[in-house]
């Protein structure tokens, strides 16, 4: 660090992504990644918008804004796009979090929020999930605190119901509540709809995981019109021209392809399922996961040393954890089926 650092950004512990491999080829199941690329249509949309690069984007992001409004059934003024969902998190944090608004998250969940909290000044609170790894959904109700659950949960991929999402939101109605949904097309079960009733609740999700645009960094939230005008007050404020012009074409592109995303992701979804019984044939305890990973351990097995000899002599990457209850974990983005079917070979004589 240099001696101009300022005090806050030399407190913030960064959040460390997964591994992007150089050289050697691996299979890479570690940042749950789509095994497959988008349809053409999207590929062909973000050429024919790449001749206007001399151009700005949108700021008011018209066209992408409309057609996921429709998408969703809500309408346009309840959306607001940023660049992948973590920055919809951030644009989210700096508008209704701050020293005397803190914030609270299990304890076992996605990374990035603790580093959005450091980030912005914001006090937080770790709720432990149960010894299964569920979210409590009684932990956050009359908290009195702002909150934010990833649902599908990551790294466990276990889902909380929409019912206790609700008792959340209507037990806390002076602070927001974030449902973070950026698997939720691998589970059958989304909590846009709750956001008609609850003038407190947030959904944000992304383009990443099951539209496949990973490289195009496409994210958004959902929520009344009040509170993404908030959002676009920070994001306006931030930066007006976040979403590029080829991204927001190949947003329009892939909402007009839906049938094709349909049946890509009932694959990965029989994918996961054959996987998650494999798992369990070798001797593996896999939770019950609803996103495009699973979560697993091989009792009295080091996760540490399982991940080493998965990706030194299989060529498998994965996904270690560090946390104390969950060191022994992995998790295992879901691929194409003949990687997964290598994977359980590998795993069989380990």
């Amino acid at each position: 660090m240099s001696q101009f650092l300022s005090k806050v950004a030399g407190a913030i512990t960064p959040y460390v992504p997964g591994e992007q491999p150089r050289g050697r080829a691996f299979i890479k199941l570690n940042t749950n990644e789509s095994p497959f690329p988008p349809p053409q249509s999207v590929t062909d949309a973000i050429v024919t918008a790449s001749a206007s690069l001399n151009l700005y984007s949108d700021p008011e992001e018209t066209l992408l804004r409309a057609a996921l409004a429709e998408y969703l059934g809500v309408a346009p003024q309840c959306v607001s796009l940023g660049n992948g969902s973590d920055e919809n998190l951030a644009f989210i944090f700096r508008a209704f979090c701050d020293d005397e608004h803190g914030i609270a998250f299990p304890d076992i969940t996605y990374g990035f929020y603790p580093v959005l909290a450091g980030f912005f000044g914001v006090p937080y609170a770790e709720i432990p999930v149960r010894d299964d790894f569920t979210v409590c959904a009684d932990g956050y109700a009359g908290l009195g605190k702002n909150v934010v659950i990833a649902n599908p949960n990551a790294p466990t991929g276990l889902m909380m119901s929409n019912d206790d999402i609700a008792k959340i939101a209507s037990s806390n109605p002076e602070h927001v509540v974030i449902i973070d949904e950026a698997y939720a097309d691998f589970s059958g079960q989304s909590a846009v709809p709750l956001t008609a009733e609850f003038d407190n609740l947030l959904v944000v999700s992304t383009f990443s995981k099951s539209r496949f645009l990973a490289g195009a960094r496409l994210g958004y939230t959902v929520a009344n019109a009040e509170l993404i005008a908030d959002i676009e007050r920070v994001r306006y404020s931030w930066n007006p021209y976040n979403v590029n012009a080829m991204t927001l074409a190949a947003g329009v592109a892939a909402l007009r392809a839906s049938d094709f995303y349909r049946e890509k992701w009932a694959e990965i979804i029989e994918t996961r399922e054959w996987l998650k019984r494999e798992l369990r044939r070798l001797g593996f305890e896999v939770t019950d996961s609803r996103a495009n990973f699973v979560f697993c351990r091989k009792p009295g097995v080091p996760g540490r040393d399982l991940y080493d000899k998965l990706r030194r002599d299989g060529g498998f990457l994965v996904r270690a954890l560090s946390a104390p209850r969950i060191r022994d974990w992995l998790r295992i983005t879901i691929g194409a089926r003949a990687d997964m079917e290598a994977l359980a070979r590998a795993l069989e004589h380990m």
